[in-house]
């Protein structure tokens, strides 16, 4: 299927590794240009060479998203390189495990600005191109907003943020024609994840029970599959749909566990 995304300049945060590089790497074959916007340019470069060795068009922006004065900077290059941006996907963020008993309120603040402050700061500063381009929004989201996860209260009400702000948004911008809608990821493979796993005792044993709870084929999500959605959303191909909150999870949030199985 065309979802007629070529030559689209799509920026994508925190897409030098995990879920954001699977989204450029997936835009950037449709025929976008993807932007990859991370905190390290050497990471970023990377990516974009990988793009670019695949015959896609990408482009690396630096910035560091818990300084909104980078999130400005940000926004300003990559207009600045092709005059307009038509999209944006809002992913970069980190569950940094800061709990109710053991938080501060610095770092509680610092968690809100790592996860959700520059959701709200990329899409306004973008806003002004977007209205141009009509560009749809797509804001990556974690099931920890809706389930809960235990010492990780800064990270569940940043992705509670998320959720609401892309209703909030879908509402405020239907007088531009631009939709807003937001992935909900739950357990999906990535370096971050494998990293995180590795820290256990018995990895390999805990891999194990937690896919064994994802209804779908027991499994663990693709940063491909997320992609995927994300493609869908930003392209006409979704032309009607705005405001939803969407889960690629393999029915891990939904259905009844019962099934995992069955």
């Amino acid at each position: 299927m065309d979802l007629g995304l070529k030559d689209k300049v799509i920026i994508v945060t925190g897409a030098a590794k995990g879920i954001g590089e699977g989204i450029a790497k997936v835009i950037a074959t449709e025929g976008a240009v993807a932007v990859v916007v991370g905190r390290s340019q050497a990471d970023n470069q990377k990516v974009v060479d990988s793009i670019a060795a695949s015959g896609g068009k990408a482009f690396a922006v630096a910035a560091e998203l818990t300084k909104p004065e980078d999130c400005e900077k940000a926004v300003k290059a990559v207009v600045d390189q092709f005059g307009r941006i038509d999209g944006l996907v809002n992913n970069a963020g980190v569950n940094d495990g800061v709990g109710l008993e053991n938080g501060t309120y610095e770092r509680f603040m610092e968690s809100l600005h790592r996860n959700v402050v520059h959701y709200y700061l990329m899409a306004q500063y973008a806003l002004p191109e977007l209205k141009k381009s009509k560009g749809p929004i797509v804001n990556i989201t974690s099931k920890t907003a809706e389930t809960g996860q235990g010492n990780t209260s800064a990270y569940a009400a940043a992705n509670g943020g998320r959720n609401a702000l892309t209703r909030e948004w879908a509402v405020e911008l239907l007088k531009y024609g631009i939709r807003v809608n937001a992935i909900v990821v739950a357990e999906c493979w990535t370096p971050a994840y494998d990293t995180w796993i590795k820290t256990l005792s018995n990895p390999e044993e805990k891999l194990k029970e937690i896919t064994s709870k994802i209804p779908l084929e027991n499994r663990m999500t693709t940063a491909e599959e997320i992609a995927n959605m994300t493609a869908f959303l930003l392209s006409q191909k979704s032309s009607h749909t705005t405001g939803q909150i969407i889960h690629v999870d393999g029915g891990y949030v939904h259905l009844d566990r019962a099934l995992a199985n069955a």
